[in-house]
C-alpha cells in the first residue's frame, strides 16, 4: 500500500494546532536514547539565543525506536515559547521517510527556514543552529550543506567515493554531500515532496546524495556552513560499512543515469561559497582494523579475481592484482587506479540492465582495499594533513573525467583497445 504522507493522525493534528513557524528543525532518529536529549538541548539554546524573536519547532522523526528514544525526547523541557513534536513516521523504513516527514511539516507550517540535524551528534552545539539557518533566512540560500573537521578514518565513504564524484560530475565542490546536517528553504522542501522517489530505495538509505544531487541539478542556489568539529557515532570502516557503502553507489549511479546529459557537459568544478570559519582541535580517534579491511579484500579477491578480470580494463586488474599480494606492513591501491575502477564500474553498471546489486557486492571488497591504502597512507598524518590527500584524490578524478566519458559510451572493453 503506498504511503501518500509520512506523517501520522497525531503529527497532522498538532501541525494544525500550531499552524504558523518561522523555523523548523528536524531530528530523525532511530535508538539514540544515549545522545538525543544533548542534540534537543543544543537545539533548543540555539534557536532561544539566535531566532528568540521568531516562532520555531523541533519535530522528533522517529523510525519505531525500541529503546527510550521518543520517551526521552518528549520529557526533555524545550523553552516554552518553542514547540516541539515527537512522532513516528509513516512510509518505508529508513532515514529518507524521516526526512519526508520533516519536509512535510516545514511546507505545512509555511516556514522560512528548516534545518536538519543527525540525532547521535556529540559535538553539536548551538551555534550549528545559527550556522545552517543564518544563510537561508539572512542571505537567500536556498541548500546549506555541512562542513566538519572529522577524523581522517570517519566518513570513508564520503572521503574515497561520494565527494570525488559528485565534485567531478557536477562541478561544485560540495564537501559532505552525504552530511547529515543541512538547511533548505520551504520551496525546496516543496520541490523534495513533490519527487516521485518516497516510495523508492531513495526512501531507505539513499536520500542525502539524492538531496545534494537534486539541489545541484536543479539549480537551487547552494552554499556550505562551517561546523567545526564533528563527534558522533563512527563505525569501523572494517566492519559497519560495507552495506552502506553498496548503497549510496546504487543511488549515486542511478542519479548519473537520470542527470547523465547534465553531467556528461561539465568539465572541472568550482567551490562553494562557504560560511564561518569552524575552528576546532584535533577530532577523536576513530578505530580502524587494518588488518580485517586487508582480509576482506583477500577473500574477495579469491572469489571473484576471475570477474574482476572480466569487468576491468588491464591496468586496474594488475593494479588489484598486486594489492592482493601485499599485507598490511606495504599495503596500497594507488588513487589512479582507484579513480579508473570507480568509473569502469559505473561504466558497468549502466550497460548492466540486471542483477546491478550483484555488481556492487563485487566491488565491496575493493573499496575495503581502497580505505586499507588510505588508512596506511595517512596513519602518521594529522586529520588536517590527511584532507590534502583528500583534495588531491578529487583533482585526480576531475582530471580522468573524460575517461569517464569514453567508458559510459563506448563500454569498457572498446576504450580500453582505443
Amino acid at each position: 500500500m503506498p504511503f501518500y504522507t509520512a506523517l501520522r493522525g497525531y503529527t497532522n493534528k498538532r501541525l494544525e494546532e500550531i499552524a504558523q513557524a518561522d523555523i523548523l528543525v528536524g531530528i530523525p532518529c532511530f535508538n539514540n536514547e544515549t545522545t538525543i536529549s544533548h542534540v534537543i538541548q543544543s537545539v533548543t539554546h540555539g534557536l532561544a539565543d539566535h531566532y528568540g524573536d521568531k516562532r520555531a519547532v523541533i519535530l522528533v522523526a522517529d523510525g519505531g525506536s525500541t529503546d527510550d528514544t521518543r520517551e526521552t525526547a518528549k520529557e526533555f523541557e524545550i523553552k516554552p515559547w518553542q514547540e516541539k513534536i515527537v512522532s513516528i513516521y509513516r512510509g518505508l523504513p529508513g532515514k529518507g521517510s524521516a526526512l519526508r516527514a520533516v519536509f512535510e511539516a516545514a511546507v505545512r507550517l509555511n516556514v522560512k527556514a528548516c534545518a536538519m540535524v543527525d540525532s547521535d551528534l556529540r559535538s553539536i552545539t548551538g551555534d550549528w543552529v545559527k550556522a545552517l539557518i543564518d544563510p537561508v533566512l539572512d542571505k537567500g540560500y536556498q541548500y546549506v550543506s555541512p562542513v566538519y573537521l572529522r577524523h581522517k578514518f570517519d566518513g570513508t565513504i564520503t572521503n574515497n567515493i561520494v565527494y570525488n564524484l559528485t565534485r567531478a560530475l557536477y562541478g561544485r565542490r560540495i564537501r559532505q554531500p552525504i552530511g547529515g546536517d543541512f538547511a533548505i528553504s520551504r520551496d525546496v522542501a516543496k520541490y523534495y515532496i513533490d519527487q516521485d522517489v518516497w516510495e523508492s530505495e531513495v526512501a531507505r538509505f539513499g536520500i542525502d546524495i539524492w538531496m545534494t544531487t537534486s539541489a545541484v541539478t536543479q539549480g537551487f542556489k547552494i552554499c556550505q556552513a562551517n561546523l567545526g568539529l564533528k563527534v558522533h557515532d563512527a563505525k569501523d570502516p572494517s566492519s559497519h560499512l560495507g552495506p552502506m557503502f553498496r548503497q549510496v553507489l546504487w543511488t549515486l549511479f542511478n542519479l548519473m543515469e537520470r542527470y547523465q546529459t547534465v553531467w556528461k557537459q561539465i568539465e572541472g568544478s568550482e567551490p562553494v561559497e562557504t560560511f564561518g570559519n569552524g575552528q576546532g582541535s584535533e577530532p577523536e580517534p576513530v578505530k580502524v582494523n587494518l588488518e580485517a579491511m586487508i582480509e576482506n579484500f583477500h577473500s574477495g579477491y579469491k572469489n571473484f579475481s576471475p570477474l574482476w578480470k572480466d569487468i576491468f580494463c588491464g591496468n586496474c586488474y594488475s593494479a588489484i592484482e598486486a594489492a592482493a599480494e601485499m599485507d598490511a606492513t606495504n599495503f596500497h591501491l594507488p588513487t589512479e587506479a582507484w579513480v579508473q575502477i570507480l568509473y569502469e564500474l559505473a561504466a558497468t553498471f549502466h550497460s548492466w540492465s540486471q542483477h546491478r546489486m550483484k555488481l556492487l557486492d563485487l566491488m565491496t571488497p575493493l573499496y575495503y582495499a581502497r580505505v586499507a591504502s588510505f588508512v596506511r597512507q595517512s596513519w602518521d598524518m594529522s586529520s588536517t594533513e590527511a584532507e590534502d590527500l583528500v583534495e588531491e584524490q578529487a583533482q585526480k578524478f576531475e582530471e580522468q573525467k573524460g575517461y569517464l566519458v569514453s567508458v559510459w559510451d563506448k563500454g569498457v572493453e572498446e576504450s580500453c583497445a582505443v
